[in-house]
């Protein structure tokens, strides 16, 4: 716990949760969704209210809840229970540019191996202008964190790059945290180290703990 001074005297630091928005069309077929308005799938729209469901453990403490302003992240916000009190381009998801609407696979016929990650987006955003974002962001984030908590409802990459950026390692480093769709993250603090508290956290999660509750395997059979 870090305890954060104010004018009105020593408060507790607040949380960053990180939520990804539910399964799209896109996604399914592994095509890269950028600024391209995809809705959610019907599994996607029933993964983001049993996502609020998860959210409802954490005990949030009045929580600022920022989206981006994408559709399918507002939606997932709005049926996790979430009230949106602003909408954010900052938290939009990277610019893929010429890769807008691809699968890695068909970027690999031109260029092999190419990752997000490693490799430039022709017309799109860089690793450097993902790092400036981040920067933004929790250069906006963190003073929000005096006594209450903090929902950021955006995108896959995007919110495996702010990871990356709160425990400050490299942007690139983001590669190493997989976020399923209508997962979150959770953000904090121990002993004013900026800790990563829980990862990829999703609604199979709550639906196997119900499956154990009535006696039922989550493979479908009986345990």
């Amino acid at each position: 716990m870090i305890v954060c001074m104010t004018n009105h005297g020593a408060v507790e630091a607040g949380r960053v949760v990180l939520l990804r928005h539910g399964e799209t069309e896109w996604a399914l077929a592994g095509k890269h969704t950028g600024n391209t308005d995809v809705p959610l799938t019907a599994h996607g729209e029933q993964q983001a209210v049993e996502a609020g469901s998860l959210l409802t453990l954490l005990n949030l403490r009045d929580p600022v809840v920022i989206s981006s302003p994408r559709e399918r992240a507002r939606r997932t916000a709005d049926l996790a229970g979430l009230e949106v009190d602003r909408t954010w381009d900052a938290l939009s998801e990277w610019d893929y540019g010429d890769y807008e609407g691809i699968t890695s696979s068909e970027i690999h016929e031109t260029v092999p191996h190419w990752t997000v990650w490693t490799h430039p987006c022709p017309g799109g955003e860089s690793i450097g202008d993902i790092a400036v974002r981040v920067e933004l962001v929790l250069s906006v984030v963190l003073p929000l964190l005096e006594g209450r908590d903090v929902v950021l409802v955006g995108h896959g990459h995007f919110s495996r790059a702010l990871i990356a950026g709160w425990t400050e390692a490299s942007i690139t480093e983001g590669k190493r945290f997989a976020l399923s769709p209508a997962a979150y993250s959770l953000l904090g603090f121990e002993h004013s180290f900026r800790q990563l508290i829980a990862h990829n956290v999703h609604p199979s999660i709550l639906s196997a703990a119900t499956d154990r509750s009535i006696g039922t395997d989550p493979a479908g059979g009986p345990r």
